[in-house]
């Protein structure tokens, strides 16, 4: 196989030539429409079946919804392949899952939970094999998008968006919830995936040097092979294990917020207003940091200063646990969590993209990300079962020391002095 190069010409830029751009602006939407779905499956989902009297341990069996988001690397060949119409090969296929989730989520409002929790059950099921394919076809724009030398600030600024999105089904439908119907607010958060559609309507199909593959066994085979040849067998298996190691901690950590939150007695108009309102600020100087750091440092240094805060912010939930109903417990547990963890998803984003071949963009992508979430799909499905065994107090020591060997991986696959592409585009 001829060797296709997995970098993109890059230019030298200021901050202010790269943060002041279109590039940037469509990684705002991109992330919101991304996380959206997400937020809902992990945020409202729960807080509102444990509104409605479900246990914690039906609760958490629900992370298993999320096992769309660990396969989907399945049919990614395919949008690499195919174009479903007109709008081009990227942009049919962002078309088609967004309305697929607009009403998947407001399908969330016509159900009884405790009556039929099943019928809530399949319905997370279709929400998480939409948002999955949509994260696909994003993330393959959004490499396609981005030169080299903006793959560290373009994705911080999704991944700070993407939380942004939260606040929508985990702060909004909250306040709105404590007002009127559930059937109502999940009507209106499904009405916020207009924004994506609006994206994908107004941007335009990339004119990329990166041709389609010939053929579906191409799109299949090419991209592992790909993957193998550039980086060599150890290496890439010391990569796939760190993909799945670095956010297993705050994964778990953040898996049952809301039921934590409830369970410390914070009603949910204190969720929306208190807990979200410190996330914004945090997400804003996150915003600032971030992008600083990802142009000015490496992506690798990135990974271990953010590393190291997203590991300290979980404590922040032990302390919680703690301290216990306490508005401004809550507002600096929230807000640490949010800058800590958004910095370290950020610089992992940008670590998976420059991982990447532009030419197999959805696929390789999607295996990536994909082997990112299996901790928290898996291991998420059994956290209600060991909160109501050890207690919240111990549970986040646990995530602490599950964030550790993440870390330790950084010296095999982002060694500290090691130059990246960030660092040597500037």
């Amino acid at each position: 196989m001829t060797q296709i190069s997995t970098t993109t010409p890059v230019k030298k830029s200021t901050f202010k030539e790269a943060i002041l751009n279109k590039r940037m602006l469509i990684c705002i939407f991109t992330g919101f429409s991304s996380g959206l779905p997400l937020f809902v499956l992990y945020q409202l989902v729960p807080g509102w079946l444990r509104d409605e009297g479900v246990s914690l341990t039906e609760i958490g069996l629900f992370s298993l919804i999320g096992i769309p988001y660990v396969w989907k690397f399945l049919w990614s060949p395919l949008m690499d392949r195919y174009s479903l119409g007109l709008l081009g090969r990227r942009r049919s296929w962002m078309l088609a899952t967004q309305i697929l989730l607009l009403g998947s989520i407001a399908g969330f409002g016509f159900v009884n939970p405790i009556m039929d929790i099943w019928s809530v059950a399949y319905l997370a099921a279709a929400v998480a094999f939409f948002s999955a394919s949509q994260d696909i076809v994003l993330d393959a724009y959004r490499r396609e998008l981005l030169p080299d030398n903006e793959l560290g600030l373009g994705n911080s600024i999704h991944v700070q968006a993407y939380r942004l999105s939260g606040l929508v089904p985990g702060s909004l439908a909250f306040i709105l919830a404590d007002h009127m119907s559930w059937q109502s607010v999940f009507i209106i958060v499904a009405a916020f995936m207009l924004l994506g559609v609006l994206l994908t309507l107004f941007i335009k199909e990339l004119d990329s040097e990166h041709f389609a593959p010939k053929s579906l066994q191409e799109a299949i085979v090419l991209p592992f092979k790909d993957f193998i040849q550039s980086k060599g067998l150890k290496s890439a298996g010391y990569t796939l294990l760190f993909l799945v190691l670095y956010k297993l901690g705050d994964n778990m950590a953040t898996a049952l917020q809301t039921p934590f939150f409830i369970d410390m007695g914070f009603s949910k108009t204190e969720i929306g207003v208190v807990a979200k309102t410190s996330s914004l600020i945090a997400m804003t100087i996150g915003i600032i940091v971030g992008g600083l750091v990802m142009i000015k440092l490496s992506i690798n240094r990135a990974l271990w200063l953010f590393g190291f805060v997203q590991i300290l912010s979980i404590l922040g939930f032990a302390a919680l646990a703690e301290i216990g109903h306490n508005t401004y417990a809550l507002a600096m547990a929230m807000g640490f969590e949010y800058l800590g963890v958004g910095l370290g998803t950020a610089a992992f984003t940008a670590f998976i993209a420059k991982t990447t071949n532009p030419a197999f963009a959805a696929t390789q992508i999607a295996l990536f990300t994909a082997l990112a979430v299996v901790p928290r799909t898996f291991a998420n499905a059994t956290t209600g079962i060991i909160v109501e065994q050890i207690g919240w107090t111990n549970f986040y020591f646990l995530c602490t020391a599950l964030a550790i060997p993440g870390m330790l991986m950084l010296l095999k696959v982002a060694p500290w002095n090691e130059t990246s592409l960030n660092s040597s585009a500037n």
